[in-house]
């Protein structure tokens, strides 16, 4: 049975070691015969800058344990037969919470309005009437829409393949909507450029004539025990796009057209995604879809297409996660491996994918993404010869007075970094302009043109205790 989460959101269970009980009432416990022993081990997402980042966390005592939720969706195990799901949701309020905050120009506060701040935060944050699903698969589809931004992709999601499979209903599933959308946006990308040709093998039984190299077994078996005297089965190659690597790549498209058109409920209004299997159908109707699997484990990419390696290499997992079986496509329950998402990535992405969109002058350079100093990292430092701004994005807002305000302060010591006013060519004592990007509920398109931009950065828009540290929303896609 899951124990269901939202994110950043915490949830109880006591600590029983009676079976009966366990199994009338499994949503409020945990079974453990030996309380001294409870064998819980978040998965670590990564590590990154000398700290490691859990999925989720628990505390636990001789009689209940406290799960936690961070800001990573997915599916896991936790103990024994129960496994933890953590759904992708945010809560309005906490929106609302940090932009009251930045509002604040009272630099006087008293210990007693921030307690009380706090309090009626912690209660507004609570309230679930104010929750909505994050539609994960949309926010993938503006990001793979970028092929710049298709490699970033891969660090947004870990799969432990190795584990025993978690019985889910399809609903619930997330990861392989996640790698169909990937593969597809690959697929287009090659599609656009052309498939690649190459020297393939071809086994044919000929008449008259011989070509290549002559099969003895089964020239014997399928010609000389059968009187074809006449014919030769032989082995040649030829240059073409019938080759090993576009035939998988079709199997794999077949797979994933199968699985859109079963579950269209991912793919509705603004998800749709039949142009672009309509886009990629016709180039691939005179390649076979079949081979060998075994073939691929030698081949070789080619650095002129690097889209291949990366579509290869999602097309395996997509395969992987249907057991090779394309009938299990249209299955309602079914199991999949523990997997995570990392939301706070993927909006750093989503916010970089209307960047370029809204740029097309722009490149990747101009928006340094990631920029590191000092075991610090920028989300984007903006550089170009007449606009300097440093961008925030902050998916995980905080609805602490204190803890908002350590955010804030953390993005504008960014500015005061000499290799950040270095790289910017500052040499004054200007100041670089900071800008906090943090999701919204309301349906407002933003246009994020730099010019657009740089107006955006007006009093109006100012956190009002910080000198140019300034706050934008921008809409994300919910369900």
């Amino acid at each position: 049975m899951g124990i269901l989460l939202k994110e950043h959101h915490s949830t109880k269970l006591l600590i029983t070691s009676d079976t009966l009980l366990y199994i009338e009432r499994k949503e409020e416990y945990l079974l453990n015969v030996d309380v001294e022993n409870i064998k819980i081990q978040p998965r670590n997402f990564k590590f990154e800058r000398g700290k490691n980042y859990s999925c989720f966390y628990f505390t636990a005592s001789n009689t209940e344990v406290e799960l936690k939720s961070d800001y990573f969706v997915g599916v896991d195990w936790l103990i024994n037969d129960r496994y933890i799901h953590v759904e992708p949701k945010l809560n309005s309020s906490v929106t609302e919470i940090f932009e009251k905050a930045g509002d604040v120009d009272d630099e006087n506060i008293s210990e007693e309005e921030i307690i009380n701040f706090n309090e009626k935060a912690e209660r507004e944050a609570k309230d679930v009437t104010n929750e909505k699903e994050v539609d994960v698969i949309g926010i993938l589809i503006e990001i793979m829409s970028n092929t710049d931004l298709s490699y970033h992709s891969d660090n947004l999601i870990l799969i432990d393949w190795n584990m025993e499979e978690i019985p889910i209903h399809q609903k619930q599933d997330l990861l392989t909507p996640f790698l169909v959308v990937k593969f597809l946006n690959l697929l287009k990308d090659i599609v656009k450029k052309g498939l690649k040709k190459s020297y393939y093998k071809v086994q044919k039984n000929l008449t008259n004539r011989v070509k290549g190299k002559i099969l003895v077994g089964q020239q014997i078996k399928q010609n000389i025990l059968k009187n074809r005297f006449t014919n030769t089965v032989c082995e040649y190659q030829v240059f073409g796009e019938d080759s090993v690597e576009n035939s998988f790549l079709k199997k794999v498209f077949q797979f994933c057209t199968r699985y859109v058109e079963n579950h269209q409920h991912f793919f509705t209004n603004k998800n749709d995604i039949s142009w672009m299997i309509n886009y990629i159908r016709p180039v691939f109707e005179h390649i076979s879809s079949e081979l060998n699997i075994e073939e691929l484990k030698h081949y070789k990419h080619n650095p002129f297409f690097k889209e291949y390696k990366n579509a290869i290499k999602t097309g395996n997992l997509i395969l992987k996660r249907f057991s090779y079986n394309i009938t299990k496509t249209a299955e309602e329950s079914i199991s999949t491996p523990p997997f995570w998402i990392d939301m706070p990535k993927m909006f750093e992405l989503f916010v970089f994918s209307k960047l370029l969109r809204d740029n097309p002058q722009l490149n990747i350079d101009h928006l340094n993404y990631q920029f590191s100093t000092h075991g610090n990292s920028l989300d984007f430092l903006i550089n170009t010869d007449s606009i300097k701004i440093i961008i925030d994005t902050k998916y995980k807002l905080k609805y602490n007075y204190s803890q908002i305000h350590e955010d804030i302060r953390q993005v504008s010591g960014y500015a005061r970094l000499k290799k950040v006013r270095s790289e910017c060519g500052i040499t004054d004592d200007s100041h670089i302009k900071c800008l906090i990007i943090y999701p919204i509920f309301e349906e407002v398109e933003k246009n994020f043109s730099l010019e657009e931009i740089q107006r955006q950065l007006c009093e109006d828009n100012e956190i009002k205790a910080y000198h140019k540290v300034y706050k934008m929303g921008v809409t994300l896609p919910f369900i």
